[in-house]
């Protein structure tokens, strides 16, 4: 087995650039991977946020998601409290039910992230959302036949689309 050199090149308050052999990626720093919620209401509308997105210059449209264990005090949260947390300080609902469907690299190539995306069930308004003081998030409550079209037509617009978000509207059909 090769051993390779791992060299941190520079750490921020939340991802670290580390050169491994030939290989330079982002390193998650001060948390343990991110949440991503695939919420459905009981009108079986779905929750999108909607943000800018300084990296790549743009609004997106995600599902719900946020890091875990990045907040002041929450280092030993776990990562299903992470995203009732996220689910709620983005889209204002709580779920009665939260269960992990996967789990697996954000992007592999460039970062050592890791993702769960979660199925949350028995939704309910509890607040109004938005994000937290730093956060500028919209709210989407898009009914879940015309999903692809207001996604299509966000697109058009220059607003880019997660991928994850399809990859979302996978799980919600295979419960059905």
């Amino acid at each position: 087995m090769n051993q390779t050199t791992r060299t941190t090149l520079y750490t921020g308050k939340f991802l670290a650039l580390v050169k491994e052999g030939h290989w330079e990626f982002a390193d998650r720093v001060n948390a343990t991977g991110a949440a991503i919620i695939i919420a459905v209401t009981t009108e079986q509308k779905v929750l999108l946020v909607e943000q800018y997105r300084t990296p790549v210059h743009a609004r997106t449209i995600e599902l719900p998601a946020g890091i875990i264990g990045d907040e002041l005090g929450s280092t030993n949260e776990s990562i299903a409290e992470a995203a009732r947390r996220e689910l709620l300080e983005e889209t204002g609902y709580t779920a009665e039910h939260i269960e992990a469907v996967t789990t697996g690299p954000s992007c592999s190539g460039i970062t050592s992230e890791r993702l769960t995306l979660f199925r949350a069930l028995g939704l309910r308004r509890a607040g109004k959302g938005g994000g937290v003081a730093n956060e500028n998030i919209e709210v989407h409550e898009i009914p879940l036949p015309e999903i692809v079209d207001w996604l299509t037509t966000k697109a058009k617009t220059g607003v880019l689309i997660d991928p994850k978000v399809y990859a979302g509207l996978f799980f919600i059909s295979q419960t059905k």
